[in-house]
């Protein structure tokens, strides 16, 4: 794998970053066409020396650069970039996908960010899954929707990229990739710029080679970032485990490497308790997949209406049922979002818990190429709005990674990275 500390180019000369971009550009070229991560570009390290040319010529000075100078960053393909087509994984028409630049990636490039291009989809950010194999295992899912930023990352193809995650897109794919991914609390990542599938629940957030990475991202991205809680030491966090049928629906695999994992954390001193909570499990399921097939339904009405004939089956499906839900059920799934975060923000207070800890997935990634692989152990996480880190945390037996998945109190996102890199480093 190739790797450079992203923190160097801050204070590189010419020389050592275009030195770095050529290195990346011979891995690119060895890895890229067995992973197939990205949207295809042409010339695409022809654009990136140009970029980092005029980067440096803007910022000569190394004091005066900005906090993500010179890091290559993957850009999930339902993020309009200037200069970039945006196609969603889909054969809808191109035309009628444009749109103004994500802020998010307004933000990375105003932070010295250089875009590495789009990253590989699902259609749509749904289930249809595009061409992207698993980092570790060509033969198995990286997982989905952020299928490319998950694997790119995963196989050091780039150190930082974007993501959205409407059930478990950003946590399933970073564990199944064997990356970070850090989910922010809903909305504290703007969605300005995106093609949404489900406007409230979609999740603007990060993947990185380690939490470093991924802390001086949300630095720049989430609104009203307080750098003094960022770099405040915490005290050794408290942590809950979800017990009941939550927990049961990891496999059997997933929860003993849980389990193995969580005794780790223990003989390092982490306290951890056992706490039953959400016994209307399978009620947030049917509630949350609702809620997206809904909006999904709306949000897609009209180029639907035009170009059905251009959406993959999985897609057809979610909207086909969508367009059955009445608006009465609605505002029920909806109004569900903030009667679960309360019931589990009052189990974290009852029982003294900073964070609680679950399988990022119900096990390693799946073999087959066809599914991207059961986001159940990351629904809840996503209807409460509550930020969530998924860390890897081993493999399994073939090689394959597992990954262990935090969530904390809703806008508790600085505390919850000091903790998960507190947790990193057991790990």
């Amino acid at each position: 794998m190739y790797s450079t500390p992203f923190t160097n180019f801050k204070h590189a000369d010419a020389k050592v970053l275009l030195s770095y971009i050529g290195d990346l550009q011979a891995y690119f070229d060895k890895r890229e066409p067995d992973l197939l991560a990205y949207v295809p570009e042409n010339r695409r390290f022809e654009r990136l020396r140009r970029e980092a040319r005029s980067l440096l010529a803007l910022y000569p000075d190394p004091v005066r650069r900005p906090p993500l100078f010179g890091v290559p960053v993957g850009v999930k393909d339902v993020f309009h970039i200037d200069g970039f087509v945006t196609r969603a994984g889909s054969e809808v028409p191109a035309a009628l996908l444009q749109g103004t630049e994500a802020e998010s990636v307004r933000r990375l490039k105003a932070a010295g960010a250089l875009i590495m291009g789009k990253t590989v989809t699902t259609e749509f950010a749904y289930f249809a899954p595009g061409p992207t194999r698993n980092p570790h295992n060509p033969a198995h899912t990286p997982g989905g929707s952020s299928s490319g930023s998950a694997a790119a990352v995963g196989a050091g193809l780039c150190p930082l990229a974007l993501g959205t995650q409407t059930v478990g897109s950003i946590t399933r794919p970073a564990a199944f990739s064997g990356a970070v991914g850090y989910k922010p609390t809903y909305d504290r990542i703007s969605r300005a710029g995106v093609i949404p599938l489900s406007p409230s629940v979609d999740h603007i957030g990060v993947f990185g080679r380690d939490v470093n990475v991924v802390e001086s991202a949300a630095a720049v991205l989430v609104e009203a970032w307080d750098s003094a809680a960022a770099v405040r030491q915490p005290e050794c966090a408290r942590l809950g485990i979800p017990t009941g049928d939550y927990l049961q629906s990891a496999a059997v695999a997933g929860r003993a490497h849980f389990r193995a994992t969580c005794d780790q954390l223990e003989k390092a001193g982490f306290e951890i308790k056992s706490v039953a909570s959400m016994p209307d499990f399978d009620a947030i399921c049917t509630r949350h997949n609702l809620l997206v097939a809904a909006e999904a339904a709306r949000v897609h009405a009209q180029w639907f209406a035009q170009h059905g004939n251009c959406y993959q089956a999985k897609t057809v499906e979610l909207i086909e049922l969508g367009q059955t839900i009445s608006h009465v059920d609605l505002v029920a799934a909806l109004d569900g979002r903030g009667q679960l975060r309360t019931a589990l923000t009052a189990l974290m207070e009852a029982h003294h818990i900073d964070v609680w800890i679950s399988p990022s997935a119900r096990g390693a990634a799946p073999e087959g190429l066809d599914s991207t692989g059961d986001p159940v152990m990351n629904l809840p996480w996503t209807h409460s709005g509550l930020p969530t880190v998924g860390l890897p945390s081993g493999k399994a037996a073939g090689g394959l990674p597992f990954g262990l998945q935090l969530a904390a109190r809703f806008g508790a996102d600085e505390t919850l990275l000091a903790w998960a890199a507190q947790i990193e480093e057991v790990l």
